[in-house]
């Protein structure tokens, strides 16, 4: 087991969690929304967002954590 990619992976978890909780909430606070928005269109902008920074860093963290328990170092 090592705990600095369990860690690692923990934090992601948290990252996505957090801008998928902040979207909602307080979509002001993300200054590269609008912009993707813009660019994209309002559902598109939303998509790419939420790939980026919600999906993304779940699914790395969860493998992150799975690999920590199995033993596997990040470093």
């Amino acid at each position: 087991m090592d705990l600095v990619t369990i860690s690692v992976g923990i934090a992601a978890i948290g990252y996505g969690m957090y801008t998928a909780w902040a979207r909602r909430s307080q979509p002001a606070n993300f200054w590269k929304l609008e912009p993707m928005k813009n660019f994209w269109g309002e559902r598109g902008g939303l998509a790419v967002h939420f790939v980026g920074y919600t999906l993304i860093p779940i699914v790395v963290g969860i493998l992150f954590v799975l690999s920590g328990l199995r033993g596997v170092s990040l470093f």
